[in-house]
């Protein structure tokens, strides 16, 4: 199981949000820099990296921010936020990164997803952010009527390389991943599964991984870490 330490950046800095409201935001006095060093000195091989900015105004933002971290970091980054277009996809692809993770775009615009998939092969992740079920776009910003398996199931011949599930009413909370839901999930459709939202110990941690379902790849912890609930060099045994 893949363990992905989460870094959201808002105006240059790291933060996190609780239920997806930007109006409940946490900054932290790390640097996202500093912080990426932190998980690769641990021993972590993969991150996760959010541009909280860029979800918000539809296009990359703090672009100089994660390439100062892909240039000095060797990790493989998965990177989400603002990316809309081919040519987004293409930019970052040639930066460096290991996975590019569109969201917003692959619900509106599943050729563009298509056409990604076929041109970067295991490149391409998708976001779900997912309330009661349905999936929100923009930040989450925007709540649709469109059913999340039933979206995934659209998609699962494109040749997504993983889905990264977020429960909404679970993001930031720290009281424990919607587990339950995500195996349901991964009994009914193709593509891995990440968990995401929710994680507050390393025991949540430990849970995941002793299903040894092959359908859920991995799990992003953010929040539990920066408040210290995880220690980090903890959740790297896990690894």
């Amino acid at each position: 199981m893949i363990i992905f330490p989460a870094i959201d950046i808002k105006g240059g800095k790291c933060v996190r949000l609780i239920k997806g409201d930007f109006e409940k935001m946490t900054s932290y006095k790390n640097l996202p820099i500093d912080q990426a060093k932190k998980y690769s000195e641990s021993g972590f091989n993969n991150i996760h990296i959010i541009d909280l900015d860029g979800a918000l105004q539809g296009k990359p933002t703090n672009s100089n921010v994660i390439k100062e971290i892909i240039k000095k970091v060797k990790l493989k980054i998965q990177i989400g936020g603002g990316i809309r277009t081919f040519d987004d996809v293409n930019n970052w692809i040639e930066t460096g990164v290991d996975r590019v993770v569109m969201g917003t775009a692959a619900v509106e615009n599943t050729d563009l997803l298509k056409t990604a998939c076929n041109k970067f092969k295991n490149k391409i992740a998708v976001a779900l952010d997912v309330k009661d079920g349905l999936i929100a776009l923009s930040g989450w910003k925007k709540q649709t009527n469109i059913s999340a398996i039933d979206f995934i199931k659209k998609i699962q011949n494109f040749g997504v390389s993983r889905i990264i599930y977020t429960d909404i009413n679970k993001d930031g909370t720290k009281k424990g991943p919607n587990i339950k839901d995500t195996i349901e999930l991964s009994s009914k459709v193709k593509i891995p599964l990440v968990i995401s939202g929710g994680v507050s110990s390393i025991e949540d941690v430990k849970k995941i991984k002793s299903l040894n379902n092959p359908s859920i790849e991995g799990v992003i912890v953010g929040k539990s870490i920066y408040d210290g609930d995880i220690k980090i060099n903890d959740l790297a045994k896990l690894i």
